[in-house]
């Protein structure tokens, strides 16, 4: 009864942690500023688009210690892997403010504050779902909404900062501040108990046995589902992620919005990234993981859709284009901690999860990539939304997919069972 109840001040712990690191999405806040002050040291004429390189290794550097950090966590517990995590999140962040150059940023704020992150965002989701088998799909949803609110709080700030001290003291204070927090919030949570029911709750029945599905790494790894769900996390962190990663410069250079609307932009895209989170989780637990996925797909489409035609210079036409994909996004990181939960267990969730994170990984590197691509070749964003609805359309596709392939693995249990 105590821990049943004491969960919910390690959701909150573990929810202002989430906060820090999601700092990572206001990067293009950052990134502007921090290509003038390089171009101003190094003589080479850099672009917000030529330091996107930091953000793509941040995102695929992540689910290494995610995997890592999970493996950790089943030996030393969540509160040390966290403070570790702290240490390094808020310690790169300090060092990029340091940076004299695309290779000094790229390993402060690529791989140090990648490594810190996946060791933080790994043990707060994970731990948090074991804590709650009843609400998976709304603590996933809620523990993810704080990693992305932070893109709401941080960009004012950042910019704030930015323009009062210099984007290099701004990253600087921001790390100081997140160490603090982090490695003091860490010192609230605790490890979930194997197989911990909470007060009031009972686990489901299938086939008069508890419906627990737990798999190892290997166990995922052999199941044709893994790889479906895979390939729709990828399509769903493609759009996502290119959106993200570079919102700001869109605004400024598709739009023409000024630096400050453009700020806006960029907490906008966050807020409804944040709602998705929540919504997402939320709903999940009422129609089903692979239903909510489907629905994201299709609003994402008509998103990019609108994306593209405001390409032309409608603000109002990009505003909604822009929430509609922040929300889809959201709902892709709110869902798929509980879907993968669900499909192999929670006991090992940690490792698996982190293994399933390598799709928002390939996200993370080929959509900033084909955007910054594209506009290197066109000089215009426009064609990179046509093909990331391309990509969601094949998302899209893949969320049937799993439909049968997840029918067939059915059948064949009730067919060994019996």
């Amino acid at each position: 009864m105590e821990l049943t109840k004491k969960r919910w001040g390690i959701l909150i712990a573990s929810c202002f942690i989430n906060l820090c690191v999601g700092s990572i999405y206001a990067w293009s806040v950052f990134a502007a500023p921090m290509a003038k002050h390089l171009s101003s040291i190094t003589g080479i004429a850099l672009t917000a688009g030529s330091l996107a390189i930091a953000f793509v290794i941040t995102n695929s550097i992540a689910p290494i210690t995610m995997i890592s950090g999970g493996r950790i966590n089943d030996m030393f517990g969540p509160k040390k892997v966290i403070f570790v995590g702290g240490l390094l999140f808020g310690g790169g962040m300090i060092l990029a403010g340091f940076s004299n150059g695309v290779g000094s940023l790229v390993f402060a704020y690529g791989i140090v504050t990648g490594l810190g992150t996946g060791l933080v965002y790994g043990c707060t989701i994970n731990n948090s779902i074991k804590f709650f088998p009843d609400k998976r799909g709304l603590i996933g949803g809620i523990t993810t909404a704080a990693y992305g609110l932070s893109s709401v709080i941080v960009p004012p700030i950042a910019n704030v900062l930015i323009i009062n001290t210099g984007v290099t003291s701004a990253f600087k204070i921001i790390g100081i501040a997140f160490i603090v927090i982090v490695c003091s919030a860490s010192f609230f949570i605790e490890k979930c108990p194997v197989n911990f029911v909470p007060e009031g709750w009972t686990p489901p029945v299938s086939n008069g046995k508890l419906n627990r599905n737990e798999k190892d790494f290997r166990g995922m790894l052999t199941s044709p589902k893994f790889y479906v769900m895979l390939a729709m996390l990828t399509c769903g962190a493609f759009y996502g992620l290119m959106c993200t990663s570079q919102a700001s410069p869109v605004a400024q250079k598709m739009i023409g919005m000024s630096t400050v609307a453009a700020t806006v932009v960029v907490s906008t895209l966050a807020l409804f990234n944040t709602a998705g989170r929540i919504i997402a989780g939320y709903i999940s637990d009422k129609i089903g993981r692979i239903n909510t996925l489907t629905g994201a797909f299709v609003l994402s489409i008509v998103g990019l859709i609108c994306l593209y035609f405001s390409g032309q210079g409608d603000v109002v036409t990009f505003d909604i284009g822009i929430s509609i994909v922040g929300l889809c996004f959201g709902a892709f990181m709110g869902v798929f901690p509980g879907f993968t939960a669900d499909q192999f267990g929670s006991k090992n969730n940690g490792v698996n999860y982190g293994i399933m994170f390598i799709g928002f990984a390939l996200g993370g590197y080929f959509g900033p990539t084909v955007m910054t691509n594209v506009f290197n070749t066109d000089n215009s964003y426009q064609r990179a939304f046509i093909l990331a609805a391309v990509i969601g359309i094949v998302g899209l596709l893949l969320t049937f997919v799993y439909r049968y392939v997840n029918k067939k693995d059915m059948n064949t249990k009730e067919t060994i069972s019996v």
